[in-house]
């Protein structure tokens, strides 16, 4: 086998199936990332979402037998609308980041490297190959930034030259021995206004982040949102890009090379109050194609109601009132309690205390005081 010749040979195939930059690193152990991983850990930094085993995020060998090298592949993604819509009062929208815009990238990028396995397949049948994305074990950024796809930068993406940090990561285990490539030099230099960005001060120094105050993070959870972030989700209904467009390398950057990356508005911008009535088969229907609906409606539901606190929309008060008497879910009830009480007026007032005295959870009462706190 040539693997010269088969490296060239699958680059050159990597571009015909729109893979927009590929690299190739060693399967060796990362033991720097294992340090760092350690570190987050100790300091309760780590999502949760995470694979447990930190061994395993660092270890290709205890993922497949005898493994020789690691492809990485990234992939890049719109960040502006061809399409744009406007909320206005009474109308007002969240939005989802732009790693959420379009089919949801898990299935693009496990597309290509399927076609990659099968490419490699079929020059060299007895080839081992273990393909992940984003949910796998080992860490996309980690494998990207030693195959030389980019620089891991302060805002903990990587960024490359080409595409800035508008990229979808993925990754192939290999029993192949390719040549590795060069990583990139970090270009970030003195730069911090990612850092200075960050709504919630997640990104406590430069590379490091404590995904506990990421709003992405949070507007994931299932549970009540603690109070000092809520004020700072805005109208995000799922994930954060303020210290991605804060960037200077990706100031003017915008591409649409893959057609199934492109936003439907109304999906990656949707009017808020529709999707406090939504049932599960509707929120499933209008957003189960995106890769932020992988929780279910309920974040979506809490982040809309959080998004409407934000706008102070009064139109939204007998919605909100609606869910306070109706949702059940305590932690929809007590964020929409919450929202009446930062958006005000007798209306609301009054539907507070009749809340107030019908309501059993303990959450969800901490809430209605708080929420009638706002009116002293």
């Amino acid at each position: 086998m040539d693997v010269k010749q088969l490296k060239k040979e699958l680059v050159a195939y990597s571009k015909e199936i729109g893979i927009d930059k590929i690299g190739f690193t060693t399967a060796d152990v990362f033991g720097e990332l294992k340090n760092r991983l350690i570190r987050q850990k100790e300091l309760g930094f780590q999502s949760g979402f995470e694979e447990p085993d930190i061994d395993k995020r660092v270890t290709p060998s205890l993922l497949m037998e005898e493994p020789r090298s690691i492809i990485a592949i990234a992939l890049a993604y719109p960040s502006k609308m061809n399409e744009r819509v406007e909320g206005r009062k009474g109308e007002r929208r969240g939005f989802f980041s732009r790693a959420s815009w379009g089919l949801d990238y898990h299935h693009i990028l496990r597309d290509r490297l399927k076609k990659l396995e099968e490419f490699i397949l079929t020059k060299v049948p007895e080839a081992r190959l273990k393909s992940m994305v984003d949910t796998g074990e080992l860490s996309d950024r980690a494998v990207a930034e030693r195959a030389g796809i980019g620089w891991s930068g302060k805002n903990c993406s990587i960024i490359t030259p080409e595409y800035g940090s508008y990229v979808y990561l993925g990754e192939m285990i290999t029993s192949i021995p390719f040549e590795p490539d060069e990583p990139i030099e970090d270009l970030c230099g003195t730069c911090t206004k990612c850092l200075e960005a960050c709504p919630t001060g997640a990104l406590v120094q430069g590379g490091q982040i404590n995904a506990q105050h990421c709003i992405s993070f949070l507007t994931q959870t299932k549970e009540l949102i603690p109070d000092e972030f809520r004020d700072k989700i805005g109208n995000r209904i799922y994930g954060c890009d303020s210290c991605q467009t804060a960037c200077p390398v990706n100031k003017g950057l915008n591409f649409h090379f893959h057609e199934e990356m492109e936003a439907n508005p109304e999906v990656a911008k949707p009017l808020l109050k529709p999707i406090l009535k939504l049932s599960n088969r509707e929120f499933k229907k209008q957003f189960g194609s995106v890769s932020g609906s992988w929780r279910g409606k309920k974040p979506i539901q809490r982040n809309a109601v959080i998004a409407l606190a934000h706008f102070k929309d009064d139109t939204a008060v007998p919605d909100l009132i609606e869910v306070i008497e109706n949702e059940a879910s305590p932690v929809t009830r007590g964020t929409a309690a919450w929202a009446l009480g930062k958006i005000g007026g007798e209306t609301a007032y009054t539907a507070l205390l009749q809340a107030k005295d019908r309501e059993t959870d303990r959450d969800v009462l901490k809430e209605i005081d708080k929420a009638l706190n706002f009116f002293k």
